[in-house]
C-alpha cells in the first residue's frame, strides 16, 4: 500500500504498563467477531488529515473485520476533494466514496453513510484521526459480547500545530454535561472503579463526545439512528447518549482502544444550529428537568426547534426510562439544582438597581479561582445565573465542575471555589429577610461598591448596615 503512515505512538510509554501489558495479552477469536463499516464524513477537509485517517484505518484494521471504509463528502467545494480524491481512493481496497447532492450537515451526512453500510457494526470516525494497531478489536469484541453496548475508544491528542501524536498519558475519562447541555470530561468515579473487574474492563460513561464510536447496525436502527430533525452539528452527542441509556443500552469507553484526534481550532461545521438541537434533546428526553436547562439558557425557550412528535413516539414505543432514572442511576455525581422560586437567576443589587452578580472565567478549564464582579443585568442566564441552595451556598452551576462563591480568610473580595460535599464556612451566606447577604465566617455583609480607579463595580464584604447597597434579590424571570 502506498503512502504508508508510520506508527509514531509508543503505547508502552504513553499508556503505561497498567493498561498496555494487559491489553496486549488479550486474545481475540476473529471468526466470532462482527465485521464493521467505518464511516468518515468530511467537508472541505485538508488532504493530509483526511488521507491520514483513511490510511491508518486500512493499515491497522484486521482484514477479516473491516468490511469497508465509507467516506461521505458533505458537498465540499475544494478542488483537491473532487477528481483528485476520487482517483486516490479508487486505488485503495475496501474504500467507497459517497457524495451528498447538497450540504446535509454532520448528522444527516453520517446517516447517508450508515444507510449504505454493509458491515454488522457501524464505526464512526472524524476525518482528522489516526488509528493504531489494536484499536478495532476491543470495540468489536465488546459488541459481540453485548449487542446493546455502544462503545467509544479513548481519544488521544494529536497536536494541532505539529500533527505529532501526543497520546493520552493519564487514565481514561468519562463524559458528562452541565446544565447548559454542554459536554464535559470527568475522572472515572469511585463507584465505577469498584464495578470494573480489571483495569481494562469497559468504563461506563453517561455521555459521549460524539465523534468516535462503534454501534451494532441493527441496534442503531432499532434506537432510531440519529434525530434527522437536528441540523448541521452540536447537541446530537448528548441526545444520543440520553437515548442509549434511557432505552436500555449502555454507553462505554474501552481502555484498550485508542484513536488519535486532531482538535481543530475552528470546527468545519457551524454551531449556529446547536441551540435548537439541544432544545430538541431537552424536549424529548429530559422531562421536568428541562426547566433547569431553560433557566440557565433563557434564550432557548424562544428557539424554534421543529416537530419532535416522531421522537416522542419513538421514546414511547421503546418504553424508555425517564430522566430522573438517568440522573440517579447513570450520573448520580451531577448535582441537581433546587431552583426554588425566588432563589435562582440573576442576583441583583437593590442600590445599584441594574447591576447583578457576574462570573466569567477565562476558559472552560479555569472555572474557579477568579473574582466575582458586578455587571449590567442582561437576562441571558449563563455567567449571571446563580442558585441559592438550602445549604446556604451561592452556586454557579451552569458549568461543570460547579463553583460556589467563597471568601478567603482575611480577604474582602468574593471568589469562586469548587463546591464541596459539606459546605465549609467560607462558602456559607445567609440571605436574610431584609435582603442582606450575611457571610457566616467573617460575620460581614456583601456590599456593592465601585472598584478603585475604575468605573466598574464589585461585591465586597463590609460591616453590616442598612444600606440598599447591601440588599440583594434574585430575579428569575429572564428574557
Amino acid at each position: 500500500m502506498q503512502n504508508k503512515i508510520p506508527a509514531v505512538l509508543d503505547l508502552t510509554v504513553e499508556r503505561g504498563c497498567k493498561y498496555t501489558n494487559k491489553c496486549k495479552e488479550k486474545k481475540y477469536n476473529y471468526d466470532q467477531l462482527p465485521t464493521t463499516s467505518v464511516i468518515i464524513t468530511f467537508y472541505n477537509e485538508a488532504w493530509s488529515t483526511l488521507l491520514r485517517t483513511v490510511y491508518s484505518v486500512l493499515e491497522t484494521s484486521p482484514d477479516t473485520l473491516l468490511e469497508e471504509v465509507i467516506l461521505v463528502d458533505d458537498y465540499s467545494d475544494r478542488e483537491h476533494l473532487k477528481e483528485r480524491l476520487a482517483s486516490e481512493l479508487a486505488r485503495l481496497p475496501k474504500v467507497r466514496l459517497i457524495r451528498a447532492n447538497k450540504r446535509e450537515g454532520l448528522v444527516r451526512a453520517r446517516l447517508l453513510g450508515a444507510s449504505a453500510a454493509k458491515g454488522d457494526v457501524l464505526t464512526f470516525l472524524d476525518c482528522h484521526c489516526e488509528c493504531h494497531e489494536g484499536w478495532l478489536e476491543p470495540l468489536l469484541q465488546r459488541i459481540h459480547e453485548e449487542e446493546l453496548a455502544v462503545v467509544c475508544p479513548v481519544i488521544d491528542v494529536i497536536d494541532w500545530n505539529t500533527f505529532e501524536y501526543l497520546g493520552n498519558a493519564g487514565e481514561p475519562q468519562i463524559g458528562g454535561f452541565d446544565w447548559r447541555l454542554v459536554f464535559t470530561w470527568h475522572v472515572v468515579p469511585e463507584r465505577e472503579r469498584i464495578r470494573m473487574r480489571s483495569p481494562i474492563d469497559v468504563i461506563r460513561s453517561p455521555t459521549m463526545a460524539g465523534g468516535l464510536f462503534s454501534v451494532s447496525k441493527k441496534y442503531f436502527e432499532y434506537l432510531g439512528s440519529y434525530d434527522t430533525g437536528m441540523e448541521v452539528w452540536g447537541g446530537e452527542n448528548l441526545e444520543f447518549s440520553f437515548r442509549i441509556w434511557q432505552c436500555g443500552g449502555t454507553l462505554e469507553t474501552h481502555p484498550c482502544s485508542h484513536v488519535g484526534h486532531v482538535f481543530p481550532r475552528q470546527a468545519p461545521y457551524s454551531r449556529n444550529k446547536a441551540l435548537a438541537n439541544s432544545v430538541r434533546a431537552a424536549e424529548v428526553w429530559m422531562d421536568e428537568f428541562k426547566e433547569l436547562y431553560y433557566h440557565r439558557n433563557p434564550q432557548a425557550r424562544l428557539e424554534p426547534f421543529g416537530d419532535v412528535t416522531e421522537r416522542r413516539q419513538l421514546r414511547a414505543r421503546l418504553q424508555c426510562k425517564d430522566f430522573k432514572w438517568f440522573l440517579s442511576t447513570v450520573y448520580p455525581e451531577l448535582h441537581v439544582p433546587e431552583d426554588r422560586p425566588g432563589f435562582f437567576g440573576m442576583l441583583q443589587n437593590k442600590g445599584l438597581k441594574d447591576y447583578c452578580f457576574d462570573y466569567n472565567p477565562p476558559n472552560e478549564h479555569e472555572i474557579t479561582g477568579h473574582q466575582v464582579i458586578l455587571y449590567h443585568c442582561h437576562g441571558m442566564g449563563q455567567n449571571q445565573f446563580f442558585e441559592y441552595t438550602s445549604q446556604n451556598e451561592i452556586r454557579y452551576n451552569t458549568h461543570q465542575p460547579e463553583g460556589c462563591v467563597a471568601v478567603e480568610a482575611g480577604m474582602d473580595v468574593l471568589i469562586m471555589h469548587l463546591c464541596e460535599g459539606a459546605t465549609p464556612e467560607d462558602q456559607k451566606f445567609i440571605l436574610q429577610e431584609d435582603g442582606s447577604l450575611f457571610h457566616v465566617q467573617s460575620k460581614k455583609c456583601v456590599q456593592a461598591e465601585r472598584k478603585e480607579l475604575s468605573d466598574s463595580f464589585v461585591p465586597l464584604l463590609r460591616d453590616c448596615t442598612n444600606s440598599d447597597h447591601q440588599k440583594w434579590f434574585f430575579k428569575e424571570h429572564m428574557v
